[in-house]
């Protein structure tokens, strides 16, 4: 086992262990990948300012992310596909998230069920949505997240049409997953993954398989599905999804001032200022450089929370500074998933904690919430 400090540790453990299709569709961007590259970059170029003789004792990282209690200002975000980056992938994440005292955001678009996770890992965890134009299923599903009493629902409105990845494209990523010679080389180097997801059941879209009419299996789910985002969702969609849900309602995938204005009228408790990790527009801004912009409009009346490039507890700070009151991991997390399991995710958050912990006293503060722009050069 090599020695793990950093995400970038974990990253090349899970490309060892993942199949390459799997791996890629989480590591990657649409088209050229330039916001993908973008949103990790453009933290690099935000410089702290070093303090010294200052008390650093007695330091706490814990605040709040709607009213939710956390260790810090960090959750797990919600990604597609996380039990097949490692079996029963959601299970474990959710479990470690809640050993860890942070929020697990579980994907519509899982192999674990709500339900699966619901009774595996404990109720509470935060419930990610799709629009979908099957009003009677996305009425269910979000009843079904009210019986798993989740904590927040997070709707994801940057996803009415599939930007192109082109990794996905060539490893033949689909429903089910085209299995070409390639393929099955590839999974055979890889035993430690093999041998887990012929150990489980839940090898499919739980949310969506055996909820919807018709659709029994991957093959009838891949027919649904490509009829189902809906490019027509607007405000109105997003009224109603409020009307169906009475409690914590967070809108994903403000990248854009006069979007972040329309997400703070809608009366959700939060935004999350996200260009859904790079893979859907290319050649949009990073949401760090966003961040600042969509703060300073409407950070008064409405919690502002972000993703897309956290790989470092740095970057936590850096996004707290500039007045996220938390964010979210994707990748990192998804890295620590698929070299290790749930031992994984809980490194990669052990990692993310230690580094925002110790750059947060080295910049002259001992609590996360006294943390503003003065940490920035």
């Amino acid at each position: 086992m090599p020695i793990i400090t950093q995400i970038e540790d974990l990253r090349r453990l899970a490309q060892k262990r993942v199949p390459r299709m799997f791996y890629d569709y989480a590591d990657s961007g649409s088209w050229t990948e330039s916001t993908y590259r973008a949103n990790q970059s453009d933290f690099n170029d935000i410089k702290l300012r070093q303090r010294v003789a200052v008390d650093m004792t007695n330091r706490t990282t814990a605040t709040t992310m709607v009213g939710q209690t956390v260790s810090m200002p960090v959750a797990l975000a919600p990604t597609g596909l996380t039990g097949m980056q490692h079996a029963n992938g959601e299970i474990l994440a959710a479990r470690a998230a809640r050993e860890f005292g942070v929020p697990f955001t579980l994907s519509t678009m899982s192999i674990c069920s709500i339900e699966d996770v619901a009774e595996h890992a404990g109720q509470g965890f935060w419930f990610q949505l799709y629009m979908m134009k099957d009003r009677t299923f996305m009425s269910r599903l979000i009843a079904r997240a009210k019986a798993a009493q989740c904590g927040a629902l997070v709707l994801t409105l940057d996803l009415q049409i599939l930007g192109q990845r082109h990794k996905d494209i060539v490893n033949g990523l689909s429903a089910p997953p085209k299995l070409t010679l390639k393929n099955m080389l590839n999974i055979a180097t890889k035993p430690r993954w093999a041998l887990g997801m012929l150990g489980t059941k839940r090898r499919q879209f739980g949310n969506i398989v055996g909820h919807v009419t018709g659709v029994d299996d991957m093959s009838s789910l891949s027919t649904w599905t490509a009829q189902q985002f809906d490019p027509s969702l607007n405000w109105d969609d997003v009224a109603w999804v409020k009307s169906q849900w009475d409690g914590k309602l967070i809108i994903k995938g403000i990248l854009d001032v006069e979007d972040a204005r329309l997400a703070a009228a809608s009366g959700a408790d939060a935004l999350v200022v996200s260009n859904h990790g790079g893979r859907q527009l290319d050649g949009a801004e990073s949401s760090i450089r966003v961040l600042p912009k969509i703060v300073d409009a409407v950070g008064d009346t409405i919690e502002i929370h972000m993703d897309s490039g956290i790989r470092s507890g740095q970057d936590v700070l850096k996004a707290r500074a500039l007045g996220a009151r938390g964010v979210y991991i994707g990748r990192a997390f998804l890295y620590g998933l698929g070299a290790m399991g749930q031992a994984g995710v809980r490194t990669a958050l052990e990692i993310i904690h230690k580094e925002l912990d110790v750059t947060m006293a080295l910049c002259g503060h001992r609590d996360i919430e006294n943390v503003g722009r003065d940490i920035l050069v």
